[in-house]
């Protein structure tokens, strides 16, 4: 984080909030090929169901504007978020700065032994509605929860098959 408001002036957006996800995944290929396949933002189309990703300025590293919609019929989520640190082959950060997503974000990968990584990605939403947003996170939780392990599963079996990045 840099200066008084945050991530390079992302200001509250770069505090965790108080709706929290991980998912976790090992995938049976090199850190520097998983890596490499995260920063692939445009493939998480591949990956991420219902979902089209574009950089939006930069070239999808440090300082980079990257645009997540997620449409399911006429219902449309745009997440904007910056990435804040590229710290290779081990780190991304990430910070949702969008109208309705907003908080930090982690993707972590950890070398194993025999060329495996274990992948985490990690999650801190501030969640939109006040008090009712606060009430409703823990019936939805369960949902993002399965929803985030199952996009990183079908990440693990791509990179794992030479399909990513």
């Amino acid at each position: 984080m840099t200066g008084s408001d945050g991530a390079d002036g992302l200001g509250e957006a770069a505090q965790p909030g108080a709706g929290e996800v991980t998912a976790t995944v090992i995938v049976d290929a090199p850190a520097e090929r998983v890596f490499a396949a995260l920063l692939a933002w445009e493939r998480q189309s591949s990956w991420i169901p219902f979902t089209r990703v574009r950089v939006k300025e930069g070239d999808g590293r440090e300082g980079s504007l990257i645009e997540a919609v997620t449409a399911l019929g006429p219902a449309e989520l745009r997440d904007e978020m910056r990435v804040v640190r590229v710290d290779e082959p081990y780190e991304i950060g990430v910070v949702h700065c969008g109208t309705l997503l907003r908080g930090p974000g982690v993707l972590r990968c950890t070398p194993l032994a025999r060329d495996r990584t274990q992948v985490v990605w990690h999650e801190w939403f501030h969640l939109p509605g006040g008090p009712a947003g606060r009430v409703a996170w823990p019936v939805l939780w369960p949902g993002s929860k399965f929803g985030l392990t199952q996009a990183l599963r079908r990440f693990g079996r791509l990179v794992e098959q030479g399909r990513l990045p």
